[in-house]
């Protein structure tokens, strides 16, 4: 029979189709990608607190006080902004474009002593900003700090809700600490420390404690804490009449100190991890910003850039002992000759509350241990 005899019977529409009015035409063209959106406005104070001001609740305090100006007129909380308007706090205009779009990006920073975490020491001493790379149009936020004698992991954002999220006690981030203690520490003490002891500014506590090697009166231990008060590790056990002789933070959240980054580096962290990083806050992951040239060109500068290390002071230990150092795994390494130190893979000691520090950080990657500081030519201090 021929083609005209039997020809073929026209395609029926499906029921979404004669509901929408759309067929396949409809559905191309539906997937077609579209054009960058406007922002839409934003309440101001989550506006500023993604540039970095300051937490939403502090920013009320400020609009309260009349220093943020909209449009050279005070304004109060709940108004909105869009990237048409101009915002300043104490006099100074707010770039509004970064403001209004999120950028997230997150380096990890391994400071020395001798560093203060500041942008502008009066005194003149190096600060942990002297050695970042410079960003156009933004600037990177300390997440917490490190006082000038404690070393180890650093953490900077270009997103300031993600480091007021980060640090505040409501999302109970926890940091681990390497201590080294001189004194006697007995089972009572530990006690002591993790159900609570009421401080200058209220109760505190560690959340977990393990003992990590030592002998005699100067003995290494891991310590966890789920808040950032000034000086906390050090008050808590002066409080007990022993003594912090060396600090160290080796774990904020899920991120560990990498075992490869020396004393003054850093480095940037992929998308996967600053994603892992925004749902342990309840922040929607943002794709990272593809970076300029200049940028990328600075980064690469600035990572093979030997740092020159501030002083003597900066050598963490002089020769003493190193700490044990935990793996993201729960395992535990040994520095190559330090004799004081567990056998690589055991648990020395025991945790005394909780799941072990070094296994609470789900989403770590692995490997990502402490360890030793070294110094020029690749020497172990």
């Amino acid at each position: 029979m021929s083609k005209e005899g039997n020809p073929k019977a026209p395609r029926q529409p499906r029921d979404n189709e004669a509901k929408t009015g759309q067929g396949r035409a409809g559905a191309r063209k539906s997937r077609e990608p579209r054009g960058p959106q406007a922002p839409q406005p934003e309440r101001v104070q989550k506006v500023l607190a993604r540039a970095g001001v300051g937490s939403r609740r502090g920013v009320e305090t400020m609009m309260e006080e009349g220093r943020v100006l909209l449009n050279g007129q005070p304004v109060t909380p709940g108004a909105k902004v869009g990237p048409e308007d101009r915002l300043s706090v104490d006099g100074k205009p707010v770039a509004m474009d970064d403001a209004m779009q999120p950028q997230r990006r997150v380096l990890v920073y391994n400071k020395p002593e001798g560093e203060v975490t500041s942008r502008n020491d009066p005194e003149g001493r190096p600060t942990v900003f002297d050695r970042l790379p410079r960003i156009a149009g933004q600037r990177w936020i300390a997440v917490g700090r490190l006082d000038i004698n404690t070393t180890g992991l650093l953490l900077f954002t270009t997103d300031g809700e993600l480091a007021n999220r980060l640090m505040h006690p409501s999302y109970e981030v926890d940091r681990e600490y390497a201590v080294r203690i001189f004194g006697e520490v007995d089972e009572a003490m530990e006690q002591r420390l993790l159900e609570g002891v009421l401080l200058d500014d209220g109760l505190a506590k560690f959340s977990d404690l393990s003992q990590a090697g030592g002998s005699g009166t100067n003995r290494w231990y891991h310590v966890t804490l789920l808040e950032g008060r000034n000086r906390e590790v050090r008050r808590l056990w002066e409080s007990q009449g022993v003594k912090v002789s060396r600090l160290k933070r080796v774990r904020y959240g899920n991120i560990f100190l990498p075992s490869r980054l020396s004393m003054g580096r850093w480095e940037e962290l992929g998308q996967a991890a600053v994603d892992n990083l925004s749902k342990r806050v309840n922040l929607t992951p943002v794709a990272m910003p593809d970076k300029t040239p200049q940028e990328a060109k600075d980064l690469r500068r600035r990572q093979n850039k030997q740092p020159s290390l501030p002083g003597r002071s900066a050598v963490a230990g002089r020769g003493r002992a190193a700490p044990a150092t935990r793996k993201s795994d729960g395992g535990w390494d040994r520095p190559t000759g330090d004799p004081e130190s567990p056998v690589r893979g055991t648990r020395p000691g025991k945790v005394r509350h909780g799941a072990p520090a070094g296994r609470r950080g789900a989403g770590a990657e692995k490997g990502r241990g402490v360890a030793p500081e070294k110094g020029r030519g690749g020497r172990t201090r």
